[in-house]
């Protein structure tokens, strides 16, 4: 099921100038595949075949277009397994995640197969009774979406599920370090019966090179990106040339708060599964925790006991790759250094592969690196607070607006919190928000735009107006 090449028009093929980039298992070091390295010119290839399809594709009835995507869900379901380890390999997620991952990606299929049929406009007759009012929502043409490298399958499906049910045709761009998983992908919807030039796929190291031009091209009307917030405010500044319609998931700094009257089993689990996600390796994952001084001390013990536990290599996967371990290091060391204690943790594991163990630290001071920066890696910063405005301002003291999390059992604070909170989504007393669906973003330098719920389609569609006299 692997495949290696670019996926132009329907078609395998190798990149312009025959150059191929390695992909490495972060685990071990080792190669795992070599695939093509696309060239500006196979970009904008693949955006001819997209502009192209285009016409015909948005012209395929919904139902047709619904049903192709249900049969994907089906062919991805079967074929779980496969994909797990394939992303296991390039990625390093441990392989129960990576089973979760593919359900995770196939239920988007089959949500947007169920929103294709439900794009309907309006009729209405004007007040002064002269003219019907009709408004009809109709693809907005050739989509550039651009997947990070942390969820190869599902940031993928949530993109590409949202396009095809929508009518749009698509230009693919999948991190250099988890290309695989895309690139079979895009064998499985051929199979599926997805028509040549509607998904296209270029893998490249030479990404501002292939996708600026993309961007600036008026064929294409929609840029997705998900990935750092100083690549999307880059990306920003070039759509607006062509004027694009935008959807961008940018970088978060999670804030996790447990109030005084919280459960602290309920807190505990939640606090693994928001930090340790993907190796805590998620946008979402919580990069704050913020606790009441009345809970503090239990809840840090638990949640130390918690993590101490878990077994690196089997539990815990490694990071991405060499840079990303130093960066979780180097963070750690800051605030070691001004002050900050280590209960479990701390250090890299191994010799081989980019593994850093689980790690909690207490008395993180506020000016520690790691409080303004997504840490990206499987490390715990626990601070205390006394008040519901204290806990509020400090989670609200940061550029991001991803995700926060609430752990309380009184439900008016809850809902007092959550209205409070400047994210674009919010967990009460859950660990993990993400769900085909509900639509998942943020604001503030989190982004704008949704993905998924209701929401994910209409980033693909565009409204037209029609008066009629009568």
């Amino acid at each position: 099921m692997t495949h290696t090449g670019l996926f132009i028009g329907g078609a395998w093929r190798d990149s312009g100038d025959g150059a191929t980039v390695d992909v490495e298992n972060p685990a071990t070091g080792e190669v795992l595949a070599s695939v093509a390295d696309a060239t500006s010119a196979d970009g904008l290839a693949a955006l001819t075949a997209a502009h192209e399809a285009q016409r015909q594709w948005a012209a395929t009835p919904a139902r047709a277009r619904g049903e192709i995507l249900r049969a994907a869900f089906e062919l991805l379901t079967e074929r779980r397994e496969q994909f797990a380890a394939l992303m296991t390999a390039e990625m390093g997620k441990p392989l129960a995640e990576a089973r979760g991952e593919v359900a995770y990606g196939a239920e988007f299929f089959r949500w947007f197969a169920e929103e294709a049929v439900r794009t309907g406009g309006t009729w209405s007759p004007s007040p002064d009774g002269a003219t019907r009012l009709l408004t009809m929502r109709q693809p907005v043409g050739p989509a550039l979406l651009v997947t990070p490298w942390n969820f190869p399958l599902a940031m993928g499906t949530r993109k590409i599920g949202a396009a095809v049910a929508a009518g749009c045709t698509m230009v693919v761009k999948p991190a250099t370090q988890t290309p695989l998983t895309m690139l079979a992908l895009a064998g499985l919807l051929g199979e599926a019966g997805l028509p040549a030039g509607v998904l296209n796929v270029v893998t490249t190291t030479r990404t501002a090179e292939l996708v600026e031009p993309l961007v600036r091209d008026p064929r294409t009307r929609k840029l997705s990106f998900t990935g750092s917030t100083p690549v999307g405010r880059l990306l920003m500044e070039q759509s607006a040339e062509q004027l694009l319609r935008l959807s961008l998931e940018l970088g978060g700094n999670a804030p996790f708060l447990v109030f005084g009257d919280a459960d602290l089993d309920a807190a505990v689990d939640g606090a693994m599964a928001a930090k340790m996600r993907n190796t805590g390796q998620a946008c979402t994952a919580a990069n704050r925790f913020l606790v009441h001084k009345s809970v503090a001390a239990e809840f840090t013990a638990r949640f130390t006991d918690r993590m101490a536990a878990l077994r690196v290599g089997v539990d815990v996967g490694p990071l991405i790759d060499a840079a990303a371990r130093s960066k979780v290091a180097a963070l750690v060391d800051d605030a070691v250094a001004l002050g900050a204690k280590v209960l479990c943790g701390g250090s890299s594991v191994g010799d081989a592969g980019y593994f850093y163990a689980p790690t909690l630290l207490t008395d993180v001071p506020p000016e520690a690196e790691l409080n303004r920066q997504e840490i990206f890696g499987p490390v715990a910063p626990i601070a205390t607070f006394t008040d519901e405005d204290e806990a509020v301002a400090r989670a609200g003291d940061t550029e991001f607006g991803l995700v926060a999390y609430v752990f309380t059992r009184e439900l008016s604070r809850a809902v007092r919190v959550s209205e409070a909170l400047q994210t674009g989504m919010v967990g009460v007393n859950q660990g993990v928000v993400s769900h085909p669906a509900a639509p998942f973003g943020g604001v503030k330098a989190s982004g704008f735009g949704r993905e998924g719920g209701a929401e994910g389609i209409n980033e693909y569609l565009q409204t037209k107006y029609v008066g009629l006299a009568i």
